[in-house]
């Protein structure tokens, strides 16, 4: 009896690892979802590039993007929100700046998405190409 107790907390273990990962998955899902839908839109996309090399205040990147203050506002707090920009208060300004981090996790997310394909895509060059040697060949 001592051994199927035993047994079952190893089992029980098992299930909640294996529950405790799913979750992990939904929300690096949630994750992933929330920082798509920030770059879905260009206005965004270009603000972002324009501080991931330095800070910079809502003025200066309002001018660049050629959009208003409240509305570049908006597009920072939405990539603030979503975990892509950090922002630093300066004195009475406040600087945005790209978290080079929370872009990696996005740049692993789509090298894990389409590393399994462009392997499966050289498996079958290759494959095509071993093919047309032995034919070559005969």
């Amino acid at each position: 009896m001592q051994g199927c107790l035993y047994v079952g907390v190893i089992e029980s273990g098992a299930r909640t690892d294996q529950r405790h990962d799913e979750r992990h998955e939904d929300r690096d899902d949630e994750r992933a979802d929330v920082s798509f839908r920030a770059l879905a839109n260009p206005t965004r996309r270009r603000l972002l590039a324009l501080v991931r090399d330095r800070a910079r205040p809502v003025g200066e990147l309002a001018d660049l993007v050629d959009v208003s203050q409240p509305a570049t506002s908006q597009h920072l707090a939405v990539l603030r929100d979503a975990g892509l920009v950090e922002v630093h208060a300066d004195g009475r300004r406040r600087l945005y700046r790209a978290d080079l981090a929370a872009l990696a996790a996005v740049r692993d997310f789509l090298e894990d998405y389409w590393s399994g394909h462009l392997d499966r895509l050289a498996a079958a060059a290759e494959d095509a190409e071993a093919a047309i040697r032995r034919e070559v060949a005969s």
